[in-house]
């Protein structure tokens, strides 16, 4: 048990101090093996890994989600979609934020990444939400934490790595995450309405559109609605596996860049060369975390902390309450994909072994790394806004995004006291 502690501890002070995720965890489970058990064992250890890894097909889907999400953004859906939230929702006080986050859900699902919707919606939105007098530190906010649904509605790149480390079927989980996703977004939304409720003025009301204006701006995106409704519905039908849905959906976006005529060599290359680069540090990160866990797995850490908790006379709901709050102080310092790798290896088999459904622990454990990427003081997303509105103090920033983490924090409590929000539909569909 001692080494396990000191093998987190190594971890985690190699990540504080900017090395590699990948190298922090593949070097710690390295040494921490060899140590344990022989250089030799471990070099053979590290070599069975990498070569599992590398030759998995389940983690095909990674690269093609990822590919499918980056032929989709260079379709230029970014500003559509914005458009679309606003004619609809922008005649409601607060609609223009409301829409922002609508928008930035949509496109987050879109692309895969929250650091990059934050980014193109942000510079999409600010811009109508200032002249319509809302604050720029509210409006921030508001992209900020709509950005974070993108890591809930499937297709998730993050829910696939859950899935991989704890071998979890990916269809499943998507499936138990549509519900918790839609809860988040009325969560949110009704945030908004909190917001302006006790402040009027922070945000002026937009004209209204005529419903053939709003219902005409459906138009350029219902093709990548219908995408992702064939993507998906393939996999809950049972028509194809997540691996072989991801190679439609791949297939799918780049015959919508061919409709769309917005296809050239060069969009390809970038789509193609983004891909293989993202595909290749998220492998890596995988490979180091299974190196990690080969070291925990043999000092016995997740049964020694099992045997304690089982001896420590908690109910298993005040320990699930228990690592809810050991998530949340982890996700205010680390990015989410860091906590993942880091956390699920030791905690993933106490709560099996409690009895917990693995489904809905996936889902409890995404909903906090949405709460990470907007709490302070590491919120990475609350940084990210300052690419846009550089103009707006951090300070004010994290006052306004506060009305979201109580959202975030409700939506935790009612997935921990209710998970049949999480998995009802999975045992309705698969």
């Amino acid at each position: 048990m001692l080494a396990a502690v000191l093998g987190f501890a190594a971890a985690i002070t190699l990540i504080l101090l900017r090395v590699p995720i990948a190298i922090a965890l593949g070097m710690t489970g390295f040494v921490g093996f060899g140590l344990l058990v022989g250089f030799k064992q471990a070099a053979a250890m590290m070599a069975i890994v990498t070569k599992d890894a590398s030759m998995s097909y389940t983690l095909a889907v990674i690269a093609l989600f990822v590919l499918m999400g980056n032929l989709i953004i260079g379709a230029g859906v970014s500003r559509e979609i914005f458009k679309c939230a606003q004619l609809f929702m922008g005649h409601w006080r607060g609609g223009l934020a409301m829409a922002a986050i609508t928008a930035t859900a949509g496109f987050a699902t879109v692309c895969g990444s929250t650091i990059a919707t934050v980014v193109t919606i942000g510079k999409i939105s600010m811009p109508s939400l200032k002249s319509y007098g809302y604050r720029d530190s509210f409006s921030a906010a508001a992209v900020a934490a709509g950005s974070t649904l993108g890591i809930m509605i499937p297709p998730s790149t993050l829910m696939v790595v859950y899935c991989i480390l704890t071998e979890t079927n990916i269809g499943k989980l998507y499936a138990a995450a549509l519900i918790p996703s839609v809860v988040g977004l009325i969560g949110y939304l009704v945030a908004v309405r909190w917001v302006v409720w006790r402040n009027p003025e922070a945000a002026r009301i937009a004209p209204r559109a005529s419903w053939p204006e709003a219902l005409q701006s459906l138009r350029p995106i219902w093709s990548v609605g219908l995408l992702f409704c064939f993507v998906l519905g393939g996999i809950f039908a049972g028509w194809f596996t997540a691996t072989e849905s991801a190679g439609i959906g791949a297939c799918g976006a780049l015959a919508l860049l061919v409709y769309r005529r917005r296809l050239t060599w060069r969009k390809l290359y970038d789509s193609l060369y983004d891909a293989a680069r993202t595909t290749a540090i998220i492998f890596a990160l995988i490979i180091g975390a299974m190196i990690f866990t080969e070291f925990l797995n043999y000092t016995g850490a997740h049964q020694g902390v099992l045997d304690f908790i089982l001896n420590s006379g908690f109910s298993p709901f005040g320990i699930i309450l228990v690592i809810c709050a050991i998530y949340v102080v982890l996700g205010a310092l680390m990015d989410e994909l860091s906590m993942i790798l880091l956390t699920v290896p030791i905690f993933f088999p106490v709560v099996t072994g409690l009895g917990f459904d693995p489904i809905w622990f996936g889902i409890l454990l995404i909903a906090l790394c949405e709460i990470g990427l907007i709490c302070p003081p590491i919120g990475l997303n609350l940084f990210v806004v300052r690419d846009f509105a550089p103009e707006v103090p951090i300070s004010k920033v994290i006052v306004a995004i506060v009305p979201f983490i109580i959202s975030d924090i409700f939506r935790v409590l009612l997935l921990a006291i209710f998970p049949a929000l999480a998995l009802w539909l999975p045992s309705k569909i698969l």
